[in-house]
């Protein structure tokens, strides 16, 4: 399983320091929705240029325009854009075709989305190369809210999917455990004293796959 760090600072700079910090306990450097409307599209293509071997993720969170956003999100730099899987179905197939010439990748973010594991399987269908199974900040703040169910609904797809949404050192063994593709960590690495440290320790609670 591979280890995504989500950056939802809002200047180039804070998460050109960040990232150097994390890049070598992670996989996937992501540049958060609140970056992306600060700083632009600018923020990806320094990412990339800086960490050319780490895949660059920009969480566009598209609603419309499915192709064009894509479009310019790939040119910059991008490796993976997300889509909202609550857009249309029009919209996912716009951006599919982006990636496709590009040579890149869709993530459909189900944020928002009620039957996650239904629209998992409707948009992998529709070419995306995974869903991000996602609890946004104002959701996990509400009464009710369970990380296991971001767990279940996983696993229920039956299909690629990351975990977004409380992934820390503490409970990204479980993330695992539910056959997750990548742990999305965001607060738990970028709030920390010791950026590094915390992108090492949620590295280290993540198993390696026994020896064949």
């Amino acid at each position: 399983m591979q280890l995504q760090f989500a950056m939802d600072t809002l200047t180039t700079e804070a998460a050109l320091e960040l990232a150097a910090a994390a890049a070598p306990h992670v996989d996937v450097l992501e540049l958060g929705t609140p970056l992306i409307k600060s700083a632009g599209l600018s923020a990806v293509t320094a990412i990339k240029e800086a960490h050319p071997d780490k895949i660059v993720f920009a969480d566009l969170k598209t609603m419309d325009a499915g192709e064009l956003e894509a479009d310019i999100a790939f040119s910059a730099g991008a490796d993976l854009v997300t889509v909202l899987g609550v857009a249309g179905d029009s919209t996912i197939v716009g951006a599919v075709k982006a990636a496709k010439k590009h040579g890149k990748g869709i993530v459909v973010d189900l944020i928002g989305v009620s039957d996650k594991a239904a629209r998992a399987r409707e948009v992998v269908a529709l070419g995306a190369e995974f869903v991000e199974v996602h609890a946004g900040l104002d959701e996990q703040a509400e009464e009710g809210f369970t990380f296991g169910a971001l767990l279940d609904a996983g696993k229920e797809s039956g299909v690629p999917f990351s975990i977004a949404g409380g992934v820390n050192a503490s409970s990204v063994a479980s993330v695992q455990e539910a056959g997750a593709r990548i742990a999305v960590a965001g607060s738990a690495i970028y709030s920390a004293s010791d950026v590094g440290a915390a992108a090492a320790e949620i590295r280290a609670a993540i198993t390696a796959p026994a020896a064949v």
